[in-house]
Formats: C-alpha cells, sequence, structure tokens
C-alpha cells in the first residue's frame, strides 16, 4: 500500500508536466487530461519497480497515447482544433510577468495550431517533443517507429512550417484581456447591454460543486441568462492568466476563493468554467494581471 501510495504521489507530482505534453500534441485540454489518465492506468499495471526513470517512462507513454489519438482523429477526418482553444502554459506562478506570458501563450499558441491543421501525426510529435520539450531524437524514435535521423527530419519539417506561417489575429492573447476586462468592468458595473456585447449567444456557464455553493446554479446557458446572474458582480475580480489560458481570479482579501476560465470565440466569451474546490485552486498555474 505505501509502494502504492508513493507511485501515485510521484506521478501527480509530474501530472502538470505530462499534461503541458499532452496539450501541445492535441490542442484540446479534455483529450489532454485522457491521455494523461491513461498514462496512469497504464502505470497502475505495470510492475515500477522495473522502470528506471519513471518521468521519461511517463513522457513515452503520453507521447505514444497522444500519437494514437492523432491518427485516430486524422482517420475520422476531424476538423483541426479551434483557433481559440487555450494553451497550457507551465510556469511558477509566483514571479510570472504575465505580459511576457501572453507573448509565450501567443507564440506556443501559434505553432500548436499550424501543426494540428497542416502535419501528419509523427511530425506533431516529434516536433514537440523535441523543439518544446527538448527530448533527444533517439528518445523519440522508437515513439514514432522511426529511426533518429527520420524523426529529426519529422521534426525538422514540422520547424519549418511552423517558422514560416505569420501570426493569427484572432489567436491575439491581448485581444482576449480585453474582453475578459470588459466583461469584468460590464459585470461591476451592473451594464447589461455591455454585457451582452462580449458574451456569445450561445454561452455556457459551468461551476463545479464548490463555486455552486457560493451561491447560483452549476450552469447556465444563454447570454441573457448568464447576463443577468453577473450583474453587479466580479468586484474584486481580476483578470489574469490560468493556466496559460485568459480568464480571471475572485481573491477577496488576496485569499484565492475562485477562478473563471474563459473560452473565447469569434470575438465573444462562448464558455466560463468557475472554479471553487480548493484542491483543483492549489493545482491552477495563475499570474494576475496589474
Amino acid at each position: 500500500m505505501h509502494e502504492r501510495n508513493s507511485l501515485a504521489e510521484k506521478f501527480e507530482a509530474d501530472r502538470s508536466r505530462l499534461r503541458a505534453v499532452a496539450y501541445r500534441m492535441l490542442g484540446s485540454r479534455s483529450e489532454a487530461d485522457d491521455a494523461v489518465q491513461e498514462a496512469w492506468l497504464r502505470l497502475a499495471r505495470t510492475d515500477a519497480s522495473s522502470v528506471d526513470n519513471l518521468q521519461a517512462w511517463l513522457t513515452t507513454v503520453v507521447a505514444r497515447v497522444c500519437l494514437d489519438m492523432l491518427r485516430s482523429r486524422k482517420s475520422r477526418r476531424e476538423e483541426p482544433i479551434e483557433l481559440h482553444a487555450p494553451d497550457e502554459i507551465v510556469s511558477d506562478a509566483q514571479g510570472d510577468n504575465p505580459e511576457h506570458e501572453i507573448a509565450l501563450a501567443d507564440s506556443v499558441g501559434l505553432a500548436l495550431l499550424v501543426v494540428l491543421e497542416t502535419l501528419a501525426p509523427a511530425e506533431r510529435v516529434a516536433f514537440v517533443l523535441h523543439d518544446m520539450f527538448d527530448l533527444p531524437f533517439d528518445e523519440i524514435a522508437p515513439i514514432v517507429g522511426r529511426s533518429a535521423t527520420a524523426a529529426r527530419q519529422l521534426a525538422s519539417r514540422a520547424r519549418r512550417r511552423v517558422q514560416g506561417t505569420p501570426t493569427l489575429p484572432d489567436a491575439s492573447r491581448t485581444r482576449q484581456r480585453e474582453i475578459v476586462e470588459a466583461f469584468l468592468a460590464a459585470s461591476r458595473g451592473g451594464d447589461f447591454a455591455a454585457l451582452l456585447e462580449v458574451l456569445d449567444p450561445d454561452v455556457v456557464f459551468r461551476a463545479d460543486p464548490a463555486a455552486a455553493r457560493l451561491g447560483g446554479p452549476s450552469e447556465i446557458r444563454g447570454a441573457a441568462a448568464v447576463a443577468t446572474s453577473f450583474l453587479g458582480r466580479a468586484q474584486t475580480a481580476k483578470a489574469a492568466l490560468i493556466d496559460g489560458g485568459i480568464g480571471a481570479v475572485v481573491a477577496p482579501g488576496g485569499k484565492l476563493l475562485l477562478t473563471l476560465s474563459v473560452t473565447i470565440a469569434g470575438g465573444r466569451i462562448v464558455a466560463i468554467d468557475a472554479v471553487a474546490d480548493p484542491e483543483r485552486l492549489a493545482r491552477l498555474e495563475r499570474a494576475v494581471f496589474d
């Protein structure tokens, strides 16, 4: 039992990094979480005493799971991930410069979008593992089923495409921040019309159980209903980066109470996810704007 608990603790300590690896490959938070969970299930079925380097083993498993998911997605001819998908940024929130993180998020988001839209699955994996996580090609090779030289060529082709793609303004984190700040200002001022301006007609608000206990339903749908629920609120909310995505934090008296993760598409807010569970809040990376 003690060994099992120790293994779980080591996995949890590495979860944030594994989610970052998976997210940069897949471009979807939910799929990234699925890939990481699958890695845990495989670890639970493995004799951990035979694993020399647990972090490397987990990275390999997550990468292979992601590669399978990408190939499955391609075989189903799925559309590439939407432009507004937030990027996972793993960093130390205590000393972060939010302005620097916006630039970093834009850069990573652009590269990720280009990889998802134009590259073959093996190219995506080789590019992400080498260029974003510094894995050597001799470790990438068995993951993609190629030689180290071939893996290097895969990453090189991906890199040329990424570097040759112009910036996509719709992915700008600066613009997303402006939308969130306009939403918070309209909420504080009780401006119903201004709230409707920044909310998509089909916007969805979701709250985890802890956030729902603070007052209000666990889910609200539609711009009018969401706008009504936010009238006169957000008095202490501040725009922030949350796990690399744009959102807001509520921290009265400096004590974090709630986070709002915001998803934006077409210049409007399409989803707001409220989190107040203490354990989940403790795992979130955040950097508040001045």
